[in-house]
């Protein structure tokens, strides 16, 4: 066997060199990605309203300095959005929503970060508050007059057209109507016609409608017309033509002093839709069209006169003026559910 040949001094100093280096050196450098190359990012976030309830379909606009347009997307039912493959750096979020102010956030997205937002609250746009309040005002002008319906004499007599909230709402065209109509459909006026119907039989008031049966009916008719068209006009379309409520507001507090002179008082002031005090046009003119009505239905002897109309409406004035100081001070304690509505408790009287 040959002998292995000894290395030179100089290749084993060379050798010894190399080790001691990549021993000693730091590690290379290593290339970093250019920036089109960053991994993107997410932006998830939740649009809801002040109350903190989810707004769907709002319309969400992300955009950076550099990109123009946006990428858009819609929140989902429970309000939550999200943008996948968002690029890193500066970024804006614009947000609109019907009937919303609209809203703009900034932030900066890092490579590859998934950022969930705080909630992000829309509040209501300026001009839709009033479309709103409006809204709300006819539903608890609505659930006032549902508790009105309620209030019976002794339980069983129709006492809606009093209310014992002093800052009741106004109530609609539609609502005057419905409370009218629900007073005259009520079985107990039924019932009550007929006892007036049954005691003109009997005194043989308006005696050409005869008697027997067809004088009962005759009479029951002309006595339920009267106060239907009556209340009809004093209640619904007057009030509706000249914007007056045609309920009486209770009042309850003070000296007896001044609320006899309130009570009195209605039967010729009455409340306007606007919460003014104003000249009972509606009752007033109301019982002199009424009057004249009648004219049409009552047998010739027994009709009104343009002298004995004005002489019944002033007449019926000072009927509505007993009546009032009756609820006053009497029948309140008589009428069942005559509690302040719960409908308007915080709410102020309307003006315009």
């Amino acid at each position: 066997m040959a002998a292995t040949k000894p290395k030179s001094p100089l290749s084993i100093s060379f050798g010894l060199v190399v080790a001691l280096l990549l021993c000693v050196s730091p590690a290379w450098p290593q290339t970093s990605k250019p920036d089109g190359q960053q991994s993107p990012g997410m932006i998830n976030g939740t649009i809801v309203d002040d109350a903190g309830a989810a707004i769907a379909g709002a319309k969400v606009t992300l955009s950076h300095d550099s990109i123009s347009p946006g990428t858009e997307v819609l929140s989902r039912e429970d309000g939550r959005f999200i943008f996948p493959k968002v690029s890193s750096g500066p970024y804006r979020l614009s947000v609109s929503a019907s009937g919303f102010a609209d809203r703009t956030l900034s932030g900066v997205l890092n490579s590859g970060e998934v950022s969930s937002l705080p909630l992000i609250r829309l509040t209501l746009a300026v001009g839709t508050i009033a479309v709103d309040v409006t809204s709300t005002r006819v539903e608890l002008a609505e659930r006032q007059i549902k508790e009105q319906e309620q209030q019976r004499l002794f339980g069983v007599l129709p006492n809606f057209f009093v209310t014992y909230d002093p800052d009741a709402l106004p109530l609609t065209s539609k609502q005057k109507f419905e409370l009218s109509w629900k007073s005259h459909l009520d079985p107990v006026r039924f019932g009550v016609v007929g006892i007036i119907a049954g005691v003109q039989l009997a005194r043989n008031s308006y005696s050409d409608f005869g008697q027997g049966v067809g004088g009962y009916a005759k009479r029951y008719a002309a006595a339920y017309g009267t106060a239907f068209t009556r209340s009809l006009i004093t209640r619904v379309l007057l009030p509706s033509l000249l914007k007056q409520d045609p309920r009486y507001f209770y009042k309850g507090t003070g000296s007896a002093k001044s609320r006899l002179v309130y009570a009195i008082s209605r039967a010729v002031i009455k409340k306007g839709d606007n919460g003014h005090w104003q000249p009972n046009y509606s009752s007033i003119l109301g019982s002199l069209a009424s009057g004249g009505l009648s004219n049409l239905y009552y047998p010739a002897q027994d009709r009104k006169g343009v002298r004995l109309t004005f002489e019944n409406t002033a007449i019926g004035i000072g009927g509505a003026a007993a009546g009032y100081l009756a609820q006053e001070f009497v029948l309140k304690k008589l009428t069942s559910h005559s509690r302040q509505s719960n409908g308007s408790q915080k709410e102020p009287t309307f003006q315009e």
